[in-house]
């Protein structure tokens, strides 16, 4: 029945060796069975020992003898000699079956093997119609993006901020837009490296910013960076302050392969800000001199007696306490102050050494410029108060002073304690002086109030006020 059927077949030993074939196999492969029978596979029909024919075949063959399974190789190329010595391209489709003994030990391979070359040469056209079918595909893709990097280039050309691409280490120019062009005077840039293009930063530093981004592949923020640009040839550089971010550009690997650059010129805004800060330091500096022909002015209305004395210093060290504030204030350009530096330092203007007696604790909130002014007069009054007849004036005496946000309010309020420990019995005052009704205004604002416990074991002042 083998022996008669049209498809070829051939039986090989556990060597590998060809003992049987019908003459299907013969004529598929062109041989004789003088030529082949008792000679090894790979010697009757030879390829060479490292290619991708000899390693797929002889590992079916290994797999059968291993396992004792049924394998198959749907698809593999091996090239058969001719009588001429010539090579011929070959593909096959072959069926390795175990033959077995009686023990179910693999004793012989059936080889079924099939020449699918006219098949593989069909599957090529088609394949050859495919790829012209793909080839249209790809191309129109192509046009689609295209149009789409043209409209991407377009939108970064007509960007508001700047925005350029270096690609390579060597940090060469892909692409500038308009603004980045007129913010580097309009010089060429694509195809130049940034120390070509742009001689005048390497000395202040950015080159490295940037060879840094392109070795680490991490981005750099540039926060209002002083720059100094050459807008006109052959003129000196002129400053300038940039908001900017350097970005590494990563391709499929993740590895970098340039960098992205965009930012906007910030310059106008920095110098109204420095304009601001000027204005104000003059206005502080006017304030306080100010607040000096005040103080000379009472030094004269009180005069020098003795008996004005503590009246006149008391209106000095208000006079102290305000010009803080306003220092404080002038440092954040009159838009808030933060509490504890507020407390902090109306606390030492007050008591000096003995404000380490003072233990603060609270989180950070800021205050608006008025509330900074009243809390701060507030602390001074407390501070003078504690140290004259409280607390602070043994040594064993001691503030806390703690303030917590209340939840829930808006705009948000804010909570102060002011608690002392340790000092003399505390009594009422028969009657309010300046600095109580000053304590008693609190922080202003419709939601502010002022409570004070003059209690035994010390004075307690709980403040509550919008922040």
């Amino acid at each position: 029945m083998f022996e008669r059927s049209p498809n070829p077949y051939v039986v090989l030993d556990r060597d590998l060796v060809i003992v049987w074939m019908n003459d299907s196999y013969l004529q598929t492969t062109g041989r004789t069975r003088a030529e082949i029978l008792g000679r090894p596979m790979f010697d009757a029909f030879p390829s060479a020992p490292a290619s991708e024919s000899n390693r797929q075949l002889r590992s079916s063959f290994e797999r059968v003898l291993d396992s004792g399974e049924t394998d198959e190789i749907a698809h593999i190329r091996y090239d058969i000699e001719q009588a001429d010595g010539t090579m011929v391209e070959r593909y096959w489709s072959a069926t390795h079956t175990p033959l077995k003994d009686d023990a179910g030990t693999v004793t012989h391979i059936l080889q079924h093997t099939v020449d699918i070359s006219e098949l593989h040469e069909l599957r090529g056209m088609r394949e050859e119609m495919r790829v012209f079918e793909r080839a249209q595909q790809v191309e129109t893709r192509n046009r689609d993006l295209s149009e789409e990097t043209r409209k991407l280039r377009n939108l970064l050309e007509n960007t508001p901020g700047f925005t350029a691409v270096l690609l390579g280490p060597e940090l060469r120019f892909a692409m500038a837009n308009a603004a980045y062009r007129r913010l580097t005077g309009n010089r060429r840039l694509v195809g130049l490296t940034v120390e070509q293009a742009l001689p005048e930063v390497v000395e202040q530093g950015f080159v490295e910013i940037l060879e840094e981004v392109y070795r680490t592949g991490e981005p750099y923020f540039g926060r209002q960076e002083e720059l100094f640009l050459q807008m006109q040839p052959g003129a000196e550089p002129e400053q300038v302050y940039l908001e900017f971010v350097y970005q590494p550009i990563l391709d499929g690997e993740r590895q970098v392969t340039g960098v992205f650059v965009q930012g906007h010129d910030v310059t106008e805004e920095v110098e109204a800000a420095q304009r601001q800060s000027l204005l104000i330091h003059e206005l502080n500096h006017r304030v306080k001199n100010t607040l000096a022909i005040v103080q000379g002015l009472a030094q004269q209305s009180f005069g020098l007696e003795e008996g004005n004395r503590a009246g006149r210093d008391a209106f000095a060290a208000r006079l102290g306490a305000l010009s803080a504030a306003h220092n404080l204030l002038t440092s954040c350009n009159w838009e808030s102050a933060e509490v504890r530096s507020l407390i902090e330092g109306s606390l030492a203007a007050a008591l000096g050494d003995t404000a380490l007696r003072c233990a603060l604790k609270g989180p950070d909130l800021v205050l608006r410029p008025q509330q900074a002014v009243a809390l701060a007069m507030i602390v001074h009054e407390l501070a003078t108060n504690a140290l004259k007849y409280g607390a602070l004036s043994v040594p064993e005496g001691r503030v806390a002073i703690e303030w917590i946000a209340l939840a829930g309010d808006d705009p948000i309020s804010i909570a102060l304690d002011w608690t002392e420990s340790g000092g003399p019995p505390v009594d009422r005052p028969e009657r309010k002086g300046f600095g109580s009704r000053l304590i008693q205004s609190g922080l202003g604002g419709r939601r502010g109030s002022v409570s004070i416990d003059y209690e035994r074991s010390g004075l307690h002042c709980r403040i509550e006020g919008e922040i």
